[in-house]
């Protein structure tokens, strides 16, 4: 059994752009209908694998030489990859003639299992099965879900991050096939192609959707086809995005609110993003401290405090201040409301992303007049807390931040 889980970059832009890439160890799929990009996409992740200086294994019913002509349509030397042993080609035979045979169903399932002596073999970081569609023809989809699990479970155990791709159900007993194994994956990766397209190249809608971890959510965005690059996408906010700051990370991350006046940063971008509900929130936020106990991956819980004196005063109603976060935050950080304060969950460990916050915050308060900005925002103040060893559950972070004691100062909302 694999002792830790790591975030791998993929090759699949939007899946390393938004979620950080993919987990070691676990399953996805890939679906689409016929040329849409799957095998391009395949590649890509193939290409990422072995530029890692990790091995590969490409199982394909496609010739070699055209497996070949595919990857150089996108600058990819999949032979340079190969004769490195980098990349390992298989080639399969799909199974033909199940009239014939006696048992049809357990004749696939043998097609399946028979995926773990040749992973044993060559012992491969990543797998990638293109195309799983023809051995998934099964009448008892029980005897389907069998062999499936035993397969992936024991490449799984074994560390092996596994992409398989799949075409588009074409009627409802293969969609409920489909949606059977996704059901058992770590997330799954869809393709839709855009019907008369006008682009140059061709175009359509590629989505990420989690199963099991990747907090950050589902996303969507319009790819195309590039001769020579392969599957590109729409930009969208990078895990990896920084900004420049003025060594103010000590004051954000002290004991006490810091109020926003005192903080002077870069003005960014403005996203929308999601609300939950308190019993919602608590539960997105226990499965991220449980996915830091098991990957180690860091994350920030913070806090907004409106003063009271806002309100008493007409400047700013705690509805307001929601709204002006809602429009503040990124498309995968998630915000509650308890109180007076506003929790947003920024699921990555960087000071630079809280003090991005604070910069959307300025810009989308209600009021752009420069002096209602500095009344306003010497009412706002500011605690986070970052996830470690000792936290055990969301209602222990949550605590650490609605207990937190201010000061006399700080209550009065002007800190100096």
């Amino acid at each position: 059994m694999m002792s830790k889980i790591q975030l791998l970059p993929s090759g699949i832009p939007l899946v390393d752009s938004a979620w950080g890439g993919l987990y070691r160890g676990g399953t996805y799929f890939l679906i689409g209908p016929h040329k849409s990009g799957r095998t391009l996409l395949a590649l890509q992740f193939a290409l990422e694998c072995a530029q890692q200086k990790e091995i590969c294994l490409f199982f394909t019913s496609m010739r070699p030489k055209d497996l070949m002509i595919h990857a150089v349509s996108i600058d990819f030397d999949l032979q340079h990859y190969m004769n490195q042993n980098l990349i390992i080609v298989v080639r399969i035979s799909p199974p033909v003639d199940l009239e014939e045979v006696e048992d049809p169903d357990y004749y696939l399932a043998d097609y399946i299992r028979d995926i773990l002596p040749v992973v044993k073999q060559y012992q491969p970081n990543k797998i990638v099965f293109d195309e799983l569609t023809p051995f998934i023809n099964f009448k008892n989809t029980k005897i389907l879900h069998d062999a499936f699990l035993q397969t992936i479970e024991t490449i799984e155990d074994a560390a092996v991050t596994t992409l398989l791709t799949l075409g588009e159900p074409a009627n409802p007993a293969s969609r409920n096939i489909v949606e059977l194994l996704t059901s058992s994956s770590t997330g799954k990766i869809e393709l839709v192609k855009q019907v008369d397209a006008a682009n140059k190249y061709y175009t359509g809608t590629l989505t990420i959707i989690p199963n099991i971890g990747h907090t950050e959510g589902k996303f969507s965005s319009i790819y195309h086809i590039e001769p020579h690059k392969g599957i590109i996408v729409e930009s969208i906010p990078s895990v990896n995005e920084k900004i420049s700051f003025n060594n103010i990370s000590t004051e954000i991350q002290s004991k006490q609110y810091k109020a926003f006046s005192e903080i002077d940063i870069p003005a960014n971008i403005t996203n929308l993003s999601n609300v939950y509900s308190l019993n919602d929130f608590k539960l997105i936020l226990n499965n991220q401290i449980a996915q830091y106990k098991i990957t180690g991956q860091l994350f920030v819980l913070v806090a907004i405090r409106l003063d009271a004196e806002a309100e008493r005063r007409n400047l700013l109603t705690l509805n307001q201040l929601q709204n002006t976060i809602i429009l503040s935050i990124d498309k995968k950080d998630k915000i509650c409301t308890i109180g007076d304060r506003v929790l947003v969950l920024i699921t990555r460990e960087s000071m630079d992303a809280v003090i991005k916050l604070i910069s959307k915050i300025k810009l989308n308060l209600p009021n752009n007049d420069p002096t209602y900005i500095h009344t306003v925002t010497r009412l706002l103040s500011i605690y986070a807390v970052h996830v470690d060893p000792d936290i055990v559950n969301a209602e222990g972070m949550i605590g650490l931040l609605i207990k937190n004691n201010l000061t006399a100062k700080e209550k009065s909302g002007y800190v100096q």
